[in-house]
């Protein structure tokens, strides 16, 4: 067997369909880039058609399957409505990536309900419908992975968690909820915990320059992340080489929560 066939048979994603929700920017955008160039299918899901227009159209000028749609996460009906016009593109997805994601942090004190309750919606419930939405489906199938991208304010409390932090350690709760549900069925649910990366979801702390050389510093590595040092990871957690690997939370952030 050469390497290639070998490499191959771990981490192709020839065949597979993805729906990858937050894509049109940051750490979404790479992972649905990623999956595609692994062989995926993929379905982009996000608000700004623009960015998500530009996304589909870098990857199938390289030769990739994807599409877009545009989506309101914010909203029960939003959510069901992306389900259903993600799933009528490729047929129904193998693989869900749920990266969408808001970043309110008022201090806890001016914490209203209607941060609050935005942020759970888009953070929490949106994963939580479409997983019900898919993963019983890939259970039946006997395949599936399912993988959300959560936070270090899932693990611990700075720069004014509020109701992001508890929405992410919701997040992670929920993959092992799925996980205990589906994995008896090959479907695989698990987290990506990012550092510090610089994206536009953070664009509030990026535009401190003495915090985000601060930051960088809290790494075993040196650097802040870039939404690329994902792509790895993210096609391990998707393909065959990661099917007894369910439940857990892969960090991917420099060395940042052990140093």
């Amino acid at each position: 067997m050469s390497p290639q066939t070998y490499l191959s048979a771990l981490f192709a994603l020839d065949g597979r369909v993805a729906v990858v929700t937050g894509a049109s920017s940051g750490i979404g955008r790479a992972i649905a880039g990623a999956l595609a160039r692994a062989g995926a299918g993929v379905v982009v899901v996000a608000r700004k058609e623009t960015e998500l227009a530009a996304t589909v159209d870098e990857l199938t000028a390289e030769g990739c399957r994807a599409a877009w749609v545009s989506a309101d996460l914010g909203s029960r009906a939003g959510v069901r409505a992306a389900a259903e016009e993600a799933a009528a593109v490729f047929g129904e997805p193998d693989i869900l990536v749920n990266s969408a994601g808001i970043n309110l942090r008022p201090p806890m004190g001016e914490l209203s309900e209607e941060v609050w309750d935005a942020t759970m919606a888009v953070n929490l419930e949106a994963p939580f419908l479409l997983g019900q939405r898919f993963g019983p489906g890939m259970a039946e199938r006997g395949f599936g992975r399912i993988v959300h991208v959560t936070s270090q304010q899932a693990h611990r409390a700075f720069v004014q968690s509020g109701a992001y932090g508890v929405s992410k350690g919701a997040l992670e709760s929920l993959a092992r909820s799925q996980a205990e549900a589906w994995s008896p069925y090959g479907v695989t649910c698990n987290t990506l915990v990012p550092g510090f990366v610089m994206t536009p979801l953070n664009a509030r702390l990026a535009s401190d320059p003495e915090k985000v050389a601060e930051l960088a510093g809290r790494t075993m590595v040196g650097r802040n992340g870039l939404a690329e040092d994902f792509a790895g990871a993210a096609v391990f957690l998707a393909s065959e080489a990661s099917a007894y690997v369910t439940g857990q939370a892969l960090f991917v952030d420099g060395g940042l929560s052990v140093h």
